[in-house]
């Protein structure tokens, strides 16, 4: 079922005198603006790989996918029952968690005909206890009614693969190495290594040497 927030996602991206939910080379299409394509993906991008790969081929396309960087938690009492708690979730995501998903689309981005967005939102999702639950509601043992669009704070756009540097900091060394990476932004060397290798895949980056057994990268031209 479709939530609030992809109506309201799909309202925001379509804009004024845009055809909703059109059919083409037998997929289904969000929206269709301008002449280009407008695919709303909360979930995972490898799962629209295929998809977004045939539509390529004749048409212009914007993939947009949301990362939640901010998520009020709003439990019910029922299935459409009056509101008990609000708490934010401790879960929060950053623009880096774009990277999780880019791993599974680099042989589709980038492309001269896609443009891949992402808006930083922030949400409400509001939830009910399980169906046929005896036991006391705990936490975990939810159903998710809805989710709604609060806010956007922020949105990042990419063309091509350089723009994936704007990710990156400023400063980092030439040439660069997952270590580099993992210091500068203050993560984990595996998430970093994720990173680089998009970078590489996408032709953002190209290997130039080793330092020992790591791999040592320099922004390609």
């Amino acid at each position: 079922m479709e939530t609030t927030l992809h109506r309201q996602l799909k309202a925001l991206y379509a804009g004024q005198g845009a055809r909703i939910e059109e059919r083409i080379a037998g997929f289904r299409i969000d929206a269709v603006r301008d002449q280009q394509l407008v695919e709303i993906q909360h979930g995972g991008l490898a799962a629209i790989r295929a998809k977004i790969s045939r539509l390529l081929e004749e048409h212009l396309v914007l993939v947009v996918k949301p990362l939640v960087v901010r998520k009020q938690l709003v439990r019910l009492s029922k299935r459409g029952g009056k509101e008990l708690s609000r708490r934010l979730s401790p879960k929060q995501a950053t623009v880096l968690d774009l990277f999780h998903e880019l791993v599974y689309f680099t042989r589709v981005f980038p492309h001269p005909r896609l443009t891949l967005q992402t808006p930083l939102v922030e949400i409400e999702e509001r939830r009910y206890p399980g169906h046929g639950r005896r036991r006391r509601w705990r936490r975990n043992d939810h159903v998710v009614e809805d989710q709604r669009l609060l806010a956007v704070i922020g949105v990042h756009r990419f063309q091509v693969a350089a723009d994936l540097f704007s990710l990156l900091p400023a400063d980092l060394p030439q040439p660069f190495h997952s270590g580099h990476l993992a210091a500068a932004l203050g993560i984990q060397r595996w998430i970093a290594q994720r990173i680089t290798y998009c970078l590489r895949q996408t032709g953002a980056a190209k290997t130039c040497g080793k330092a020992g057994n790591t791999l040592l990268y320099s922004r390609a031209a």
